[in-house]
């Protein structure tokens, strides 16, 4: 896994990013990316697991049209917009980004129930080793089968995971069209709130 390589001229929005290639992107399935953790977070972000985008340039939640940075952003977890590139800034707000599965697909829909689970016993393991004070699944379907919660709904789970308390939040990406901006906000914030 490479970094998004850097030009002199702007792309995509931000200086020196360069948008991966069709050829990269067919190439980045199957790949991983490296967790943003450290012991002690507020919270732990996981999302589903990395889309090809994210895998092409190694950096989480990075395709143009995902609403996870914004949503950060305007539920007021980070001061600022932070831009996929500045990932590990994360860290300094108290807060980290992990996956459930992390085979890296070009949609979620392609990783087996299997996968989920197993992904979701590697989570557990993460939250024993570095005990953030939440942990927040983005996507309330991957969380049913990951931990065997068929009637999870979105907000704060009754259990917790790897002795931690869990927080269901939706998918920030672009294709999850039944939460909008606004409201993916409204949702995140309600998680800001409980941190304290």
């Amino acid at each position: 896994m490479t970094p998004a390589r850097r030009t002199p001229s702007p792309a995509g929005g931000v200086a020196g990013w360069v948008r991966p290639s069709k050829a990269e992107l067919l190439a980045a399935a199957g790949k991983t990316l490296p967790d943003v953790i450290a012991p002690g977070l507020a919270v732990l972000f996981s999302g589903i697991n990395p889309g090809l985008y994210s895998a092409a340039v190694g950096r989480h939640f990075a395709r143009p049209g995902n609403r996870f940075w914004p949503t950060l952003h305007a539920s007021g977890f980070t001061g600022r917009l932070l831009h996929p590139s500045e990932q590990d800034d994360l860290l300094r707000y108290g807060l980290g980004v992990t996956n459930v599965a992390a085979r890296a697909t070009a949609r979620a829909d392609e990783l087996t129930d299997a996968e989920l689970v197993a992904g979701g016993a590697t989570l557990a393991a993460k939250l024993r080793r570095y005990r953030p004070a939440w942990l927040a699944v983005l996507g309330v379907t991957a969380y049913r089968i990951a931990f065997d919660r068929p009637g999870a709904r979105v907000g704060r789970q009754p259990d917790v995971i790897g002795g931690v308390p869990v927080w269901v939040l939706p998918n920030p990406s672009g294709l999850n069209a039944h939460f909008q901006l606004a409201d993916l906000a409204a949702e995140f914030a309600r998680l800001r709130e409980a941190t304290g």
